[in-house]
């Protein structure tokens, strides 16, 4: 799990250095139309990532615990698709301070360190069910919010170029 844990802390420099490239105006300004600005990617990264999954109410996997990784990674890391987000983890459209979006993001990830570093991935989550997936392993929650991060991260860096070439 050593490879994990440092997964996730490289996923988090990533992160913030992705935010961290937008000045405070770029940081809320809408970049081209139909875009998110950076802060509403930061903040449906925020809603989406909870690690207190992870420790809630787990039941003994019936299959292999990372049978659904390669089928999270290659979903959220083919960026030829355009994918549309639950409502529950949309962003709102209120302006952020980057320096609170970024210390949020990186407690979020250092809980998922925390988790994958101490507990038992092979064991289910059954407090959510994954829409099209059913419950997932603690394994396969954990490459979800990385693969998902990733995702956004590169979204960040998109944008980043957008406002860059305009």
């Amino acid at each position: 799990m050593k490879e994990l844990v440092n997964e996730i802390k490289e996923t988090k420099e990533q992160l913030i250095a992705a935010i961290d490239a937008f000045s405070n105006t770029e940081f809320n300004t809408v970049p081209f139309e139909g875009s998110w600005t950076p802060a509403q990617v930061s903040e449906h990264i925020l809603k989406s990532s909870s690690a207190k999954l992870l420790y809630g109410n787990t039941s003994a996997s019936k299959r292999p615990p990372d049978e659904k990784v390669a089928e999270i990674k290659r979903i959220f890391l083919d960026f030829s698709t355009k994918m549309q987000s639950p409502d529950f983890i949309l962003p709102s459209s209120v302006p952020h301070k980057k320096e609170d979006m970024i210390a949020a993001l990186a407690e979020k990830n250092d809980a998922f360190a925390e988790a994958a570093a101490t507990l038992d991935l092979s064991l289910t989550c059954n407090d959510f069910e994954m829409p099209g997936m059913g419950f997932l392993t603690r394994l396969e929650l954990t490459n979800f919010y990385l693969a998902h991060t990733q995702r956004h991260i590169h979204q960040l860096q998109k944008i980043k170029e957008a406002i860059t070439n305009d």
